[in-house]
């Protein structure tokens, strides 16, 4: 049997999309048929009675493009106010399109703590729970306007593994402008091999994770590497895609052939909070 049609059976999913997924390239504001196209996959994966849980960026490029910016702010307390008004923003037009195909939003906003503190953890935990339970879609961001670890860290890729190991997910998508994960920089060398499967994330290749990090997003490879090595040892899969076509989330779904996947193997061993803590110092 081939590993990827183990994809199938997968029932509770996490969906990362970074900024540059979101929006124009030219202009900076939301790609609105592709949002469309993003709910509907979203949608369709309840449908058929999974559970799905959305970790989006694109707080701060919706507020910088709100109040003005003609590129992404470069002051702390300027990222954090467009975060503020961006974040609003976003939940309106998320809880709008959600709406239209007969589905509820929720939105969680997160922090570091929510993860390092045992009773934060416990009741956001205890939340998701219940909002799956209830059969909403949870859509989670860092809360940018109190926290800055995740504004600093890298475009909401560690907060999605964060949020699979914390729920029990069996699966994480990362989809962001790379097609997954290469034996080197595939813009600076031609000869760079496509890696289809990962059974052993080793040092060797979380030391391929050269960043690469975009003008709208902030999260190069190193930190989907260590999305990854939260997750797999956590015990979900995990995949690195392009978001340039959100249609290739049913394709994953169906066991197709796109992006890096990462092949989780649970450590029992495994600590959240140490983890944090180790990359943090």
């Amino acid at each position: 049997m081939n590993i990827r049609e183990t994809l199938k059976d997968k029932n509770r999913i996490i969906i990362k999309i970074g900024s540059s997924s979101l929006t124009h390239p030219q202009t900076g504001a939301l790609d609105l048929t592709k949002l469309e196209i993003l709910i509907r996959e979203i949608c369709n994966i309840k449908n058929m009675g999974k559970d799905v849980i959305l970790v989006s960026s694109g707080a701060i490029a919706v507020g910088s493009r709100s109040v003005g910016f003609h590129e992404k702010p470069k002051k702390l307390e300027e990222k954090q106010a467009c975060a503020a008004i961006g974040q609003a923003k976003l939940m309106m037009i998320y809880q709008k399109l959600f709406s239209e195909y007969g589905h509820m939003a929720a939105q969680v906003l997160m922090t570091k703590n929510t993860i390092t503190n045992d009773e934060s953890r416990k009741n956001a935990y205890n939340t998701f729970q219940e909002l799956l339970k209830l059969g909403a879609i949870p859509i989670v961001n860092e809360n940018d306007t109190v926290s800055t670890y995740e504004i600093q860290f890298g475009d909401n890729d560690t907060l999605s593994a964060l949020v699979a190991s914390l729920v029990g997910a069996d699966l994480l998508i990362l989809l962001s402008d790379i097609d997954g994960l290469f034996t080197d920089d595939p813009h600076h060398n031609p000869n760079a091999e496509f890696i289809h499967v990962v059974e052993n994330l080793d040092e060797n290749l979380m030391r391929m994770g050269k960043d690469t990090s975009s003008a709208v997003g902030t999260g190069g490879m190193s930190t989907k590497l260590s999305a990854a090595k939260i997750a797999t040892t956590s015990g979900a899969d995990m995949i690195i895609a392009n978001g340039e076509d959100f249609h290739i989330i049913h394709k994953l779904l169906q066991g197709r052939d796109y992006g890096t996947l990462f092949l989780g193997k649970k450590d029992h061993t495994f600590s959240l909070e140490e983890y944090l803590h180790t990359i943090n110092n």
